[in-house]
This record gives structure tokens, sequence and C-alpha cells, in this order.
């Protein structure tokens, strides 16, 4: 029985592997103008506003994929398409190499790039066993329970007190699955706010995302995921975008095709953030596999979608990985991505992750690049119990969440800035290291920064920081103001302390004050302004 069990499992394996992946990429877009002349008819005004709030222009890449191309792949000969990417201009397809290479006598083929690295002439590597991360009203306060430290960790507990928490931002989860997302009582404030805004299954080419792998379910928790006193996300007022895009029972090329399918749907859509507990190095054909040689930033598959989702003006961010234990420790695909942001995983103390994925790129590139808490993570299971769970799976969402707060406090700038300020604001952020990157970002710290360098942007308003803040908070306003009154009231409406400006950037003492939440109103002659302070 146990020879016989050995020879299917030959025979399976060799009629898995006689069927090849491959790409093939297609010479042009022709009808690309009519694209241009009605941007509507691809992309939502919301994923058009995003690029007109930063300055990028609609590129051939937006323009679809070719139909009639399509079409002829689809009837070729002994080829299945798995998946589609407009922005790389290619069909993720499966065949016979025979099959596949027959596909180059259509005019309009540029050409064919197979996953097996032997048949395009590439060293064959061996297979990598490296652990795939598969394995109401804002509140002013909300009750974290044993999820505190997570966000007190980024400081994120104070963009939150400020009532940045995630709203009016989109967050596209790229995942394996979200089963009882639509059921569990976690959830439930993210489905009694409608913030779930769809998804789709990717793996199955279904509209049912609420199926799959549970991992999704985990991540999402990290970040939307509600129970008062025991478990608050870090973007519990963010909607949300589900895709499915892993595969739990194969690890195959064509999952990254999925990634960017998926990634090109958030795109269109019009979300801020992508996040994925992701990665990919090793395949279960091995000559599909990366070599660390790839880890270049541009050279993967994946790693090019995600690169091409940073330049329409979106954040993306990814795990780590878990594999600094294993034969090939490195940060893999997306996460070596250049223009992603690589999430490591920290101890509850701040100290390393054992498990974390290292650096350096093979470029030498600083990866990770930046680190949040994931060992012991707090989050919710499918059965809508609050528990522990570690891995760079929950250290990327819990840093996306808090991104997406950060970016609702300052709506005007643009991802690269958001990048940056989070890096800035890092404790290593002098001295990065391979383990660490930049480390651990403050995101109070970051928003402190962002309005110092805003200010001569704001030519017509008052900017005010930091907020909240323990003693002194700075105001400046435009230039041409001669004098401003500044006016700070409890809750009871009482002034409580009131200042007359005439420095467009002055210091004002706040030790007259408890500490609690105040209101100000700063006027001049031509204007007004009003907001909320928190005195810590």
């Amino acid at each position: 029985m146990k020879k016989l069990i050995l020879i299917i499992a030959f025979l399976t394996t060799f009629v898995s592997f006689s069927q090849q992946d491959a790409w093939v990429y297609f010479n042009d877009k022709p009808n690309a103008a009519a694209f241009f002349s009605n941007p509507l008819s691809e992309l939502s005004q919301r994923s058009l506003d995003r690029r007109t709030a930063q300055g990028i222009a609609l590129a051939i890449n937006d323009a679809p994929l070719e139909v009639s191309y399509v079409n002829q792949i689809t009837a070729a000969t002994g080829i299945t398409i798995m998946a589609k990417s407009k922005w790389l201009n290619c069909l993720h397809i499966r065949g016979s190499v025979t099959d596949i290479q027959a596909l180059l006598a259509f005019p309009f083929v540029n050409h064919v790039h197979f996953a097996d690295n032997s048949l395009n002439n590439k060293m064959a590597v061996p297979a990598i066993n490296s652990p795939i991360n598969k394995s109401m009203e804002v509140q002013t306060n909300f009750n974290y329970g044993t999820s505190a430290n997570q966000i007190q960790m980024l400081n994120g507990h104070l963009l939150h007190q400020s009532n940045y928490t995630g709203s009016g931002k989109v967050i596209a989860v790229l995942d394996a699955g979200f089963p009882s997302v639509d059921v569990v009582s976690p959830f439930q404030r993210l489905r009694d706010n409608n913030q779930i805004l769809g998804g789709y299954d990717y793996v199955n080419k279904s509209n049912n995302f609420y199926t799959g792998y549970n991992h999704g379910t985990l991540v999402l928790s990290t970040m939307g995921g509600y129970v008062d006193g025991q478990l608050v996300g870090t973007a519990p007022d963010a909607k949300y975008y589900l895709y499915i895009t892993e595969d739990v029972n194969s690890e195959n090329p064509v999952e990254e095709s999925n990634w960017v399918e998926a990634a090109e749907e958030a795109d269109r859509v019009g979300v801020d953030i992508i996040t994925s507990s992701l990665g990919y190095f090793g395949f279960d054909n091995a000559n599909y596999g990366h070599t660390y040689s790839d880890m270049t930033g541009n050279s993967a598959f994946g790693s090019q979608g995600a690169n091409i989702a940073f330049s329409k003006g979106i954040v993306v961010l990814a795990s780590a990985g878990n594999s600094a234990n294993s034969a090939e420790p490195h940060v893999g695909v997306p996460a070596e991505a250049n223009d992603v942001l690589a999430i490591g995983a920290v101890k509850a103390d701040r100290s390393y992750a054992s498990f974390s994925s290292i650096g350096p790129s093979f470029d030498d590139r600083i990866k990770p690049d930046v680190m949040a808490q994931g060992q012991s993570a707090v989050l919710s299971n499918t059965l809508g119990s609050v528990v522990t769970a570690s891995g760079t799976s929950f250290s990327c969402p819990i840093m996306a969440g808090m991104i997406a707060c950060f970016w609702q406090a300052i709506p005007w700038a643009t991802n690269v800035q958001i990048v940056q300020f989070v890096k800035q604001s890092a404790d290593r952020y002098t001295n990065p290291d391979y383990l660490f990157g930049y480390g651990i970002p403050d995101f109070q710290l970051a928003l402190d920064t962002a309005n110092l360098n805003s200010i001569a942007n704001k030519k017509d308003t008052f900017v005010l920081f930091p907020n909240p803040t323990s003693s002194n908070i700075t105001l400046s306003f435009p230039s041409d103001i001669n004098k401003v009154e500044v006016l700070f009231y409890n809750a009871l409406g009482q002034v409580v302390l009131e200042k007359t400006i005439i420095n467009s950037l002055s210091t004002i003492s706040l030790d007259d004050l408890q500490p609690g939440i105040y209101f100000y109103k700063i006027q001049s002659s031509s204007m007004t302004q009003t907001g909320k302070l928190i005195k810590e």
C-alpha cells in the first residue's frame, strides 16, 4: 500500500508539473485612446480623485487589456487563463510548454515568460520550506483591554483620542479568506456601519469572499475588530475591501498574479491603502521559486505590481515574513519591493521577534522598513473569541490601520509623504539595521512633524500642534495676519485660558490647565478656526 501511495504521489506530481505556468505579454493596447477619453469606464471617481489630489496623471497601464487579444488567447489550444493584469499588459496562463510557445505566433504577443526558471535559461533553485503567512460614533477614549499595548507602542492611542480613527480612509486587505467576518461579534461594528464595502475571491472566481482560510479574518480583526474592553483595531472607523488571492492548498506563482489583479481592482475602486500578510519565495515546483538574487525591488511579478500600485497614490504594506530561522531568512515578495513598506515584528516589550524575516534586500536596501507588535498580538478568531497569535501577518495590518488614522489627520499628504513621515518617526531612523529596519514608528511624532512641514503650505489657516500635548503648544498663522486671539474652553463652555498672539509662530504654555479635553477658538479680524485639544 505504501508503495502504491508513493507511485500515485509521483504521478500526481508529474502531471501537475507537466502543466506549466507562464505569463504572456502583449505588445500594446490599441484601444487606449477610448479609455483616456472616458477614464470612468475603467476607474471609479474616487480612484481618479486620489490621483488628482496627488498630482498623478493617467498612464497607459491604467487602460484595460485589449479584449480581442484576451479572447484569442482564451480560444488557443490547451491554454487556461489563470489571472489578468492590465498594469503589466499580460495574462497568467497554464498549459504545456508546446502550447504556450505556440502563442508566440500571434502578432500581438510580445513575449512569453515561464514561471519555471529552467525554461527561461535560469538556474533552478531548491524548494524552500519557509513559513507562509497562511499558517458607533468615534470614541475619544477606547477601552482597549489587552489590545492596548500594540496600539500604544505606536502612540496610536493619541491619534484615536484626537478622533483620528481611520474615518474616510479605505483599506484593501489581500489575504487567504475571511470566514465568519459576516457573522461573529467582533466585526458587528463594521457590519452595522457598512464599513465592509465589498470584495472578491480571485482563487475561486467567486463573489463570496466570506470563505476560504481563516487567516484573513484574524488579520482584519487587528484593524477593524471591536470588543469593548478586549480588542480595538488600529483603524476601527476605516472602510474595507476584502480580496482572497491566496490558495492555501498549493504554493504557485498564480498567487502573485492574483495579488496583482486584486491590487488593480483595489486601485479601480479607489482604496487608499493596501495591506497584505502574504509573502512568496519558494513554490511547490522548485523551478518556479525565487532566489535571493531576485530581491532587487522590481524583478518578481508581485513586486512589480506592488510598485505600480504605489505609483497610483496608494500606500502599500506587506508582511516581512516569518522566515528568519529558515534556510532563506530574507524578506520576500512583495515586501521586498522598492515602494512597499515591509513590516517586521517585535514583542510586546519592543524587542525583536526571532521569527521576523530580515534584510537586506539583495541590492542592499534596508528591509524590513518598520516594525510593530507581531508576537502575541491580540486579535479575534473565527469563533469571535479574542485570542493572541504571532507573526508578521499581524504586525503588518496593525501598522496599516495606524497609517489610515495618520493619513486621516493629514489629508493633504501624498502617499510618498505618508511613508516618509512614518519612517522618520521611527526610533532607529538615523541608525537603521537589518533586523528592525528604521524601527518602531511614533505616530504622534509623525503627526507633529507633518504639521511642522505643512506650515509653509498652509497660507490661509491656523496650525496648532502638538495635539495631544503635555505642556506647551505651538501656533502658526499666515504672516499677513497681525494679531490673533486664542481662547480655550472646558467641557462646560467656560473660558479657562485666553491669549493674544502677535507673532506668526508662537509657543503657548498650558501649565495652568489640568489634564483633560478642551475646545479652542482661534480668531483674527478675517478668519476663525475651532477645534479640540487634549492636555495629557
